[in-house]
């Protein structure tokens, strides 16, 4: 079954959205943005907007629970197996493999949350804040330079994901 069916999610020109995702409730997904396959967007309550040039890695979690509107900006990686709740976040984040943000962080930009990290902070970070560490050891320092692009790994998925995997079409 294609679980796409259950969502209403709009998909830009240029887009890629394997059909193997989960999608659930009010989408939107910007152009140039790639989604693997088992990663799950859930919007059970408000909508959630995603910005352009984002890779959403296999296995991510994006879930908002809040029936505020989730605003993802541009050009963010959501590495695989990452949890995140969080209402805001800008552009040019890392959230590195199987860390966690809570509902309650706000992410500004060019922000990294490592590995393992669960970042559950009543704040919006500083620009550039790397939390780094693991469980109840995780650090934070603010660092000088911004994060990569990721333009040349959006345009290699971009050719190599629809040679293995279904693509979801952009409405419109």
């Amino acid at each position: 079954m294609d679980s796409l069916t259950l969502s209403t999610a709009k998909i830009a020109n240029g887009a890629i959205v394997c059909c193997e995702c989960d999608l659930q409730g009010d989408i939107t997904i910007g152009s140039r943005t790639v989604i693997h396959p088992r990663a799950k967007i859930i919007a059970l309550s408000g909508p959630i907007i995603i910005g352009e040039n984002n890779i959403i890695e296999e296995q991510v979690q994006i879930i908002n629970s809040s029936e505020t509107t989730m605003v993802i900006g541009n050009n963010n990686v959501f590495e695989v197996d990452c949890h995140v709740e969080s209402k805001f976040i800008g552009d040019n984040n890392i959230v590195e493999s199987k860390a966690f943000v809570g509902r309650q962080t706000s992410l500004s930009n060019g922000c990294v949350i490592g590995a393992k990290c669960e970042v559950l902070v009543a704040e919006t970070l500083q620009e550039g804040s790397l939390f780094y560490g693991a469980s109840s050891d995780v650090k934070r320092r603010v660092q000088s330079d911004k994060p990569s692009a990721q333009g040349a790994q959006i345009e290699f998925l971009s050719k190599v994901l629809p040679n293995y995997h279904r693509i979801r079409k952009p409405l419109g």
